[in-house]
């Protein structure tokens, strides 16, 4: 099962400037987790034996050789330390390669016999230090070994293994560049890099940037600053869709309503609003705004009143499609829920439940339902309400999420449920 996870924008927490008060990264179940840690033992003991091969350093494993290089004239030298190597790709270089090889065979055994999962491989390769050096030697080696291979199905093993590790790794290569661009941006500049990358901000970067964070668990103080970059990005990218979905709806709206108010006569324009309803083109930027136009020409002493008929009538027609366009389900609730009689709301339950011709005039709609269709819209919304989810949820059942009218739903599903049920 893939790993599935959630990010929440939070309010940073003062008592805990880390990761956990900025981003929630959930996992699908807690096996999986466990994979992952048993995982990352086995990876970092194989590294923490072999890190005088990685890195330079004098500590070497008991499986490998006890010699080291020197980095003045690449002789082994017993028990003594390095020398004096600029950094660590300097080190890796003076290397001898059959040390290095030994270290590129244990992380293929581990991969291998482990079978970590992309996410895994993501994950150790943010998490890993030594990576970068260790990099062109893997992949390399898995070529080597497939080479030499003469079982075919190991040789597709170490082939596919290679190729689908330099594909996740040209992935995090790519995250970690976008990060850097992120990391030299002014706060001031964020904007502008939405604007012009909005397609690399994606859930995978996201995902990336929180694992980021998190190898930085010995040091607070570039955590936090990771944190806040993550919440900052999440913040701005949200407020740049809604921005965008906005600009969107109002100029589609725009289109549609022109071509409203250019039809030949009043019956054409209702028929272009009635068809709008039935293909579900009819959103309410468009219902706003003729209901704009129909306002501003009935406060208007400068304009005929067969205009201002004419703008009413398309507004009838468009708020009366608008709202057959609800559920009827939410409709039915909507007016159950108006009802304060005892008698009457059970009443009005019984003609709802009765299956009948559905009728949708101007003023009166008989609409009818089932028990069990009705009750399963009073669970999502009691839901929702009880667990903070109103997101998921259709606008216009989120009219019902306030407290009074979720007691009065509460008590209109007991009665259905004790009564129709």
């Amino acid at each position: 099962m893939s790993n599935i996870y959630c990010f929440k924008l939070l309010i940073p927490d003062s008592s805990c400037p880390n990761i956990l008060s900025s981003f929630i990264l959930t996992w699908q179940s807690q096996s999986e987790c466990e994979e992952f840690r048993s995982l990352v033992s086995r990876v970092r003991l194989m590294k923490s034996s072999c890190s005088a091969v990685v890195r330079g350093e004098s500590a070497v494993p008991s499986e490998c050789s006890s010699e080291t290089i020197d980095s003045s004239n690449s002789t082994p030298t017993r028990n003594g330390p390095v020398g004096n190597v600029p950094n660590a790709k300097d080190g890796v270089e003076c290397l001898d390669q059959h040390k290095m090889t030994k270290v590129c065979d244990k992380l293929i055994d581990v991969f291998l016999v482990d079978k970590p999962t992309p996410t895994d491989w993501r994950r150790l390769i943010a998490f890993s230090k030594e990576w970068d050096s260790i990099r062109p030697h893997f992949f390399r080696r898995c070529q080597d070994r497939a080479a030499s291979e003469d079982d075919p199905g190991m040789q597709h093993k170490l082939l596919r293994l290679g190729r689908k590790l330099k594909e996740i790794d040209e992935d995090v290569q790519r995250h970690n560049e976008f990060l850097e661009v992120l990391r030299g941006a002014a706060p001031s500049e964020l904007g502008e890099i939405i604007s012009r990358r909005r397609k690399d901000f994606t859930k995978e970067f996201f995902v990336h940037l929180h694992t980021v964070t998190e190898s930085y668990y010995d040091d607070p103080t570039e955590q936090d600053a990771l944190a806040k970059l993550g919440n900052s990005c999440l913040a701005a990218v949200q407020a740049y869709d809604a921005a965008t979905e906005n600009i969107e709806a109002l100029d589609a709206a725009e289109l549609k309503f022109q071509d409203i108010i250019n039809s030949p006569n009043l019956d054409a324009a209702c028929r272009k609003i009635d068809s709008l309803a039935e293909k579900n083109q009819l959103d309410s930027a468009l219902v706003l705004m003729i209901t704009k136009a129909w306002s501003a020409a009935k406060e208007s002493n400068m304009m005929k009143d067969e205009v201002k008929d004419i703008l009413y009538h398309l507004y009838v027609t468009a708020s009366g499609n608008l709202q057959r366009l609800v559920p009827t389900e939410i409709r039915i609730l909507k007016h159950l829920l108006t009802i304060e009689d005892p008698e009457e709301k059970l009443s009005a339950l019984k003609d709802a439940f009765t299956p009948g011709e559905e009728l949708q005039g101007q003023d009166v709609d008989c609409l009818y339902t089932t028990p069990e269709k009705l009750h399963a819209w009073m669970k999502t919304v009691l839901d929702a309400y009880h667990f903070s989810r109103e997101g998921t949820l259709i606008k216009e059942a989120r009219d019902l999420m306030n407290s009074q009218v979720i007691v009065k739903l509460e008590e209109l599903k007991h009665l259905v449920e004790k009564n129709f049920m």
